[in-house]
């Protein structure tokens, strides 16, 4: 297990903003809620030991005990979205086979080998480190274990990017082959399924609301100056061009990674001549 390290201020600003959304992060998280069961399509038959990787407040941790009939493990860096998960589920009957842990993904506080599964929707945009994130992925897993991703790539939220005045306080998504370059580079099998994602929303308010739902924005940080009435008028305004009969359209792009345990590769013994 490695050693904890101090968090950075990008670390603290990610847990600072999803704690304060967690109260109502259910009620905002419709996109994310979507794209988990297609995820969840990909569970495999039997899983005894589980980790449920960037657990918000607890959705997909209760539903796996649930379905698996054993115990389940929400990890989480925002004790914020912990403490609404135990709030939420602490009188459920499945409830109290759930675990809480504060962590990140790219220092997992768990034992080597020690999972048959983890699961993770739409948590892995906010790693900084993907070759840490899924080197750490490959010393939890059990030989045989397997490790199911939901994550975003470039191309999501394009019509957001469009129309807000400051697209660059949206996320930088990973571009896919990064994304599986990391996979291989630590020794992991793996699987691609990309698949652009299309919902739609009644006006301007409810987009911004399911951006943060999904975690695609970044979070706010101190000194930064807050968007203005005007700025967010304008958006509006732009926005409405994409408008359609079902409504306002958000794009994700879903990169779903179905990941295996393989042996670590060697590292290469060649010298230069």
């Amino acid at each position: 297990m490695p050693a904890p390290i101090a968090a950075t201020s990008w670390q603290r600003n990610v847990a600072r903003s999803f704690s304060r959304a967690a109260p109502r992060y259910l009620t905002l998280a419709d996109a994310q809620q979507r794209m988990g069961e297609a995820l969840w399509q990909h569970l495999p038959s039997r899983a005894t030991s589980i980790l449920d990787l960037g657990c918000g407040p607890g959705h997909w941790t209760l539903r796996l005990a649930a379905h698996y009939d054993t115990t389940a493990l929400g990890l989480d860096l925002a004790p914020g979205m912990l403490a609404e998960a135990q709030r939420r589920h602490r009188h459920h009957q499945r409830g109290q086979r759930c675990h809480w842990l504060c962590g990140d993904a790219a220092r997992l506080p768990l034992a080597n080998a020690s999972l048959d599964l983890v699961f993770s929707n739409l948590a892995l945009q906010w790693c900084t480190d993907l070759d840490q994130t899924f080197s750490e992925l490959h010393r939890v897993l059990a030989p045989g274990g397997t490790a199911l991703i939901n994550t975003l790539t470039p191309g999501t939220l394009a019509e957001v990017a469009e129309a807000w005045s400051r697209p660059a306080a949206l996320l930088d998504f990973a571009a896919s082959e990064r994304v599986v370059a990391a996979c291989h580079a630590a020794g992991l099998r793996v699987s691609v399924e990309q698949i652009a994602e299309r919902f739609h929303y009644p006006d301007f308010g409810a987009v911004m609301a399911s951006i943060k739902g999904v975690g695609a924005q970044r979070p706010s940080v101190p000194g930064q100056a807050p968007l203005t009435r005007r700025d967010l008028q304008c958006a509006r305004q732009r926005y409405e061009r994409y408008r359609v009969a079902a409504g306002l359209p958000v794009t994700y792009q879903r990169l779903t990674l179905t990941l295996q345990r393989g042996p670590r590769p060697a590292p290469s013994s060649e010298t230069c001549p």
